[in-house]
Formats: structure tokens, sequence, C-alpha cells
């Protein structure tokens, strides 16, 4: 092939590899756990532990 075919397709490439490694991460949508002090804990009991995170 002509080099210039081989620069186009390294150049897709390039790009290609570039818009994957830019991608932005994932936000976790669920807020943070509550904190609960003594009294809350004494008045309510223990919460229940988390659910399984997917």
């Amino acid at each position: 092939m002509p080099p210039v075919i081989h620069l186009g397709l390294a150049g897709l490439l390039l790009l290609f590899v570039a818009a994957c490694a830019t991608a932005p991460a994932a936000i976790d949508p669920t807020p943070p756990p509550r904190r609960l002090d003594a009294k809350t804990q004494l008045e309510y009991g223990n919460p229940p532990p988390p659910g399984p995170r997917y």
C-alpha cells in the first residue's frame, strides 16, 4: 500500500485511541451514607447494611 494510506490508517487509529482514552469517568448517582450519632443509633437501631453495588 502507498505510504499515504498507511499514514491515513495510522491517523484514524490514533484518533480512535485518543477518543477512548479521554472518556469521562462515570458519576455514581447514589448519595453517601448518612452518619448517625450514638443517640440516633440507640433510638432507632443500626441502619441495614448497604445493598450490592452494580
